[in-house]
């Protein structure tokens, strides 16, 4: 079954602030394997569990037309908001049922959403909105983000940061499993086309304020699980981590800047031409 996350209105806000898109060269990897497997023009990109559209945008300047679709109204609506392309627009749809022709689809992505999909159901109907030739791609990252800071012990902060993610594992879904690594994983054995590509490790490096790494964090459905759960336990861990983030780092401001590296792993798979 699919799960539906990330609608309340304060989540979806901190979603848009926060959460990170894919950096370009990732996605020129995506259109390089495109552009391989199909060959110009790419005519459609469809962005399934887009969000508030951060990774969608992404895909405008590639693509006669992107059309963006989630479950969610109000992400939707956020989305609408900072679309900023004209060949940009969304759509409410489940990933299962998608409102889009069969084979007329260039490019399928779904960035940092596959795993809350009822993932044996979205891959049949990604086969089918496909063009011979279109492809997949399915993008994340995992949790466990790395932080440094000049002149600063990198070993100390990052146990803080595991100390963190640690925290929040009691309340990672059950659905997800130990590791949303292993659904792709899986998802990627499971797609019988002979053109597929699978990383599992690229890491990008990401300059931000200590405050948006805590704020990407605290984006997290672990996180917003223990916040239903438990708002003073969860403000106490926040609070509590970002105190000795900053002890470490001798600053006193969580606008100090940081560099966040964060783990992709994607896979990429084009549909065979039909026989």
């Amino acid at each position: 079954m699919a799960y539906r996350l990330f609608e309340g209105k304060k989540h979806v806000s901190s979603y848009w602030k926060y959460r990170i898109s894919p950096p370009d060269h990732l996605i020129q990897q995506v259109i390089d394997f495109l552009e391989k497997q199909k060959g110009r023009p790419f005519e459609l990109a469809v962005d399934v569990g887009c969000g508030s559209g951060q990774g969608t945008v992404l895909l405008a300047k590639h693509f006669a037309s992107v059309v963006g679709t989630d479950v969610s109204p109000a992400q939707l609506e956020v989305a609408v908001q900072q679309a900023n392309k004209p060949n940009i627009t969304y759509r409410q749809s489940v990933a299962e049922e998608l409102p889009f022709a069969d084979s007329s689809v260039d490019l399928m992505t779904a960035m940092s959403a596959f795993h809350w999909f009822d993932r044996p159901r979205f891959l049949q109907e990604a086969h089918r909105v496909l063009k011979p030739h279109g492809c997949l791609a399915l993008l994340n990252y995992t949790i466990d983000m790395e932080l440094s800071y000049p002149d600063c012990c990198s070993h100390a902060l990052n146990q803080v940061c595991k100390e963190f993610y640690a925290a929040l594992q009691h309340y990672r879904s059950p659905h997800l499993g130990p590791s949303s690594i292993v659904l792709y994983r899986e998802a990627y054995e499971s797609i019988p086309y002979p053109d597929k590509e699978w990383q599992e490790c690229v890491w990008v490096k990401m300059p931000m304020p200590l405050s948006s790494y805590m704020g990407l964090v605290e984006s997290f459905s672990s996180y917003q699980a223990l916040l239903r759960d438990d708002p003073q336990k969860a403000t106490n861990l926040s609070q509590d981590v970002s105190q000795r983030l900053m002890s470490i780092m001798k600053v006193t401001s969580l606008e100090t800047e940081v560099v966040v590296a964060v783990k992709y792993y994607y896979l990429l798979a084009c549909k065979p031409q039909e026989t």
